[in-house]
């Protein structure tokens, strides 16, 4: 067989580069699959009542990621119902009747059964039962973080270029918040009523882990697209992963192993992909304190020293399986549980804070108590003045409502139910140990590749501890 010679040398050329033959008449397909035992970051649209089968309207807080791409937006709708009643441990159950509330406390757990899309596309999801958690979503911020279209994927002024991904998003501190004073207030007087409607309020957040994978096709790309992928992240990048590992300042320690997911896509400066979600981190606690007694806080640090990619997944350019890249990555924000606010340092330590408006609570008890114990005799009758208002409060301070009525009976017992209210609103407020730093299954947070400014270790060494390692 003769060829002519522009063919020949076709024919070289094609020989002499097979793979980019390969790349351009068949390009690599991806599946996009969101995997099982990923949650559904979600928050509460309506109030609803702790009843079973009482349906459940939520949305997205955060967007869900698969492999290098965006599936399902932030705001897209959750749809669920309330599927079990949980009783309230014991000890949670005793605090409560201690403070005059006899109302048998329970835990909604729900199941999401729907993911609906922006475009009206309705996704059937099952997921574990789960209830909300001690957190409600900060839907201001993430308004106003929306309209800033600078902010970068921390909300600093380094923005972290994101190719094919076009959102916008806060730290996850940001995110989320505790009960907001108003609401405070609100749970205050209901746990003072001997009984109340229960109900979960607008805001709750969710972390529901997917009991199934959610498949959205699959991506066409190039190898080209690829041959980043497991580098080394540059220094300084960040983005946000969810830790697979509990930790707690209370039981942790050091050394202990920690683990976490990628939960988005990490990309190079010039838009190459570089770590694809589900990318797996694993490193080690260096740091892990209890909380002390007079409302000392936990201290918790640890840091990632490898990468592995997702399972499965192979770089084209590659004969053989990429081992685990040597890294260092340290913490550079945590969202808060909600029961107490942390704070992350300069080194990756987490810290919890208290509020020094906890103060105010036993201040305002002292002088409930001293009004409650205020029966002087008129000097004018002999009698000793009624006092109603005084020991009314002083009842409601020690036993709420029922205290209060059980301080109408005698002065002793005003006097009694007000200081009682008092030495538990000193306990529990300035006496008692400090919050723990505790992070559930599946906690967000964002991570920074590379040293910190200050710290000496470079990538591929864990950093220095230091003297507070030891554990009291």
């Amino acid at each position: 067989m003769q060829y002519k010679l522009p063919t020949l040398f076709l024919l070289v050329f094609i020989a002499s580069n097979p793979a980019r033959s390969q790349d351009e008449s068949n390009p690599l397909k991806e599946p996009l699959v969101v995997a099982a035992g990923t949650p559904l970051r979600a928050y509460l649209t309506k109030r609803f009542s702790k009843r079973l089968g009482e349906p459940v309207d939520a949305k997205l807080l955060d967007p869900l990621y698969a492999f290098d791409r965006e599936v399902a937006p932030a705001g897209s709708e959750v749809l669920g119902t309330v599927v079990r009643l949980k009783p309230l441990p014991k000890m949670r159950r005793a605090t409560a009747i201690l403070g005059g509330d006899f109302t048998p406390l329970h835990e909604a757990e729900v199941e999401f059964t729907t993911l609906v899309l922006p475009d009206g596309r309705r996704v059937p999801l099952h997921t574990v039962d789960t209830p909300g958690l001690n957190s409600i979503a900060d839907l201001r911020k993430k308004k106003a973080a929306a309209a800033n279209q600078n902010t970068g994927v921390l909300g600093t002024a380094k923005a972290q270029v994101q190719d094919k991904i076009d959102t916008t998003r806060q730290t996850v501190s940001d995110m989320v918040r505790g009960p907001d004073k108003k609401e405070l207030v609100e749970d205050y007087l209901w746990a003072k009523l001997p009984y109340h409607p229960q109900a979960v309020r607008r805001g709750t957040r969710f972390d529901a882990e997917l009991t199934e994978p959610l498949q959205f096709g699959t991506a066409t790309l190039k190898a080209e697209d690829l041959r980043l992928v497991g580098s080394q992240p540059p220094d300084d990048s960040s983005v946000q992963a969810r830790l697979i590992t509990p930790l707690d300042s209370d039981s942790t320690m050091q050394g202990d192993r920690v683990e976490a997911i990628l939960s988005r896509p990490l990309f190079s400066p010039d838009h190459k992909l570089l770590l694809p979600e589900g990318t797996h981190l694993t490193g080690a606690v260096t740091v892990a304190l209890r909380a002390r007694w007079f409302h000392r806080g936990g201290k918790l640090r640890f840091s990632f020293e490898n990468i592995d990619l997702p399972e499965g997944f192979q770089r084209p350019d590659l004969a053989a399986a990429q081992p685990s890249l040597r890294t260092l990555a340290t913490l550079q924000a945590a969202e808060p549980d909600g029961k107490t606010s942390v704070k992350v340092d300069d080194e990756g330590s987490v810290k919890a804070q208290e509020s020094k408006t906890r103060f105010v609570a036993p201040a305002i008890a002292l002088l409930v108590a001293s009004r409650s114990a205020d029966n002087d005799v008129n000097k004018h009758t002999g009698v000793a003045e009624s006092n109603t208002g005084g020991r009314t409060l002083g009842g409601i301070s020690g036993f709420g409502l029922l205290g209060a009525a059980a301080a109408r009976t005698s002065p002793g017992v005003a006097t009694a139910l007000g200081f009682y209210g008092l030495a538990w609103s000193v306990y529990t407020n300035v006496i008692s140990r400090g919050q723990e730093v505790e992070f559930q299954k599946n906690a967000a947070v964002d991570i920074r590749f590379g040293a910190r400014p200050g710290n000496s270790g470079a990538a591929g060494h864990a950093p220095k501890t230091d003297a507070s390692t030891d554990r009291p």
